[in-house]
């Protein structure tokens, strides 16, 4: 089972409202076969304009595992491009203010947690990790805090998103292999899988 039960990492702070996910990731990275190599081009037209100064190309945030993000985070369309080139970039688990749902699901679909905290805690910890980005960020989704050097606050999240991520049952591919000789046993019992033999 892939459990999912605290992530603890540097953060990288991303500030603004309404990063939408063709910002995340343009539409012309979107023609790819596989996701891969699409951790490059996270919010490539941003880095381009800021030329350099994104927080995506600053040497003190290359590693960072935990972004931290304002409110409605991947809102837009609902390309799944947009978490995939997040996590393929490294990061493992998002803190912010709200998020777009359908962004949040395919969060889910990746076994990244998106967790909410209020405006003054995101505030707190990006201001935190801007002063010291060597300070570890710790999300622990079974007590449902975050930890950042001696501060701690209370994140959100969907009770039924959180059990999905903390039991490991997130995972869909990984539950059809554990199960694999259920869904045979079923597949034996339908009269229609025999007509495809």
């Amino acid at each position: 089972m892939n459990e999912v039960k605290s992530v603890t990492g540097r953060g990288i702070p991303l500030l603004g409202n309404d990063i939408d996910t063709d910002r995340i990731i343009p539409a012309r990275f979107l023609r790819c076969v596989t996701f891969d190599g699409l951790g490059q081009h996270a919010f490539a037209d941003d880095r381009t304009q800021l030329n350099g100064e994104h927080p995506f190309d600053l040497p003190q945030y290359q590693g960072a595992e935990v972004l931290v993000v304002n409110g409605n985070f991947g809102c837009g369309s609902s390309r799944e491009h947009a978490p995939q080139a997040i996590a393929k970039w490294g990061i493992q688990a998002i803190v912010g203010e709200s998020f777009a749902e359908i962004f949040l699901g395919n969060c889910l679909a990746m076994g990244v947690p998106c967790v909410a905290a209020a405006a003054d805690v995101v505030k707190t910890l990006q201001n935190a990790i801007a002063a010291n980005p060597q300070v570890p960020l710790t999300l622990d989704l079974e007590t449902c805090q975050v930890v950042c050097d001696d501060f701690s606050a209370p994140i959100m999240m969907n009770e039924g998103t959180r059990s999905m991520l903390v039991s490991g049952t997130w995972d869909a591919c990984g539950q059809l292999v554990a199960h694999a000789a259920q869904v045979r046993a079923i597949a034996a019992q339908l009269p229609y899988i025999q007509w495809s033999r």
